[in-house]
């Protein structure tokens, strides 16, 4: 299921702690399997606790605590939009609310041509800049009015119309 190029990535990770450290290495290797899969599905959570000597229960905490773990497959582009209070306040579950219309899913779907993943997540540490998005675990878009939105989704469909 795992690849031994990835229990080879796992070991680089692991060698950065002392040997009875090696748990601290947890998210690394959460982060190498989702890389690989996609997703951390419940099997290769025992596979990173038999790897680093855990309880399995205590690496599903970790994948389940942060939200830039997939606990399943996701679209090609996941978009998380803040709905923390203050960008609640500034809009944010306007723009969720927007999404939802114009990609014709509902919070936590995926659109049927497996494109668009659809999540609202917790605080993105740019209150100021709401409403704000975070396009798969990486690019950041501020300042999201509906018009934007558009643009952005249209954007990422264009470019795999081509």
């Amino acid at each position: 299921m795992i690849s031994e190029a990835t229990k080879a990535r796992f070991a680089r990770e692991v060698a950065k702690f002392p040997a009875d450290q090696k748990q601290s290495a947890v998210m690394a290797c959460l982060s190498i399997v989702q890389q690989e899969l996609g997703y951390v599905s419940v099997d290769s959570e025992k596979v990173v606790a038999d790897y680093l000597g855990m309880a399995p229960m205590a690496v599903h905490e970790v994948t389940t605590f942060y939200n830039m773990y997939n606990q399943q497959p996701v679209g090609k582009y996941k978009l998380n939009v803040c709905t923390n209070l203050p960008c609640q306040l500034r809009d944010g579950g306007k723009a969720l609310a927007h999404l939802e219309g114009k990609l014709g899913v509902s919070m936590g779907e995926t659109t049927p041509d497996g494109l668009f993943t659809l999540q609202q997540c917790e605080c993105l540490g740019a209150c100021a800049d709401s409403p704000v998005l975070l396009v798969n675990d990486r690019t950041m878009c501020s300042f999201m009015s509906n018009d934007k939105l558009d643009q952005l989704i249209d954007g990422l469909k264009a470019v795999e119309a081509k």
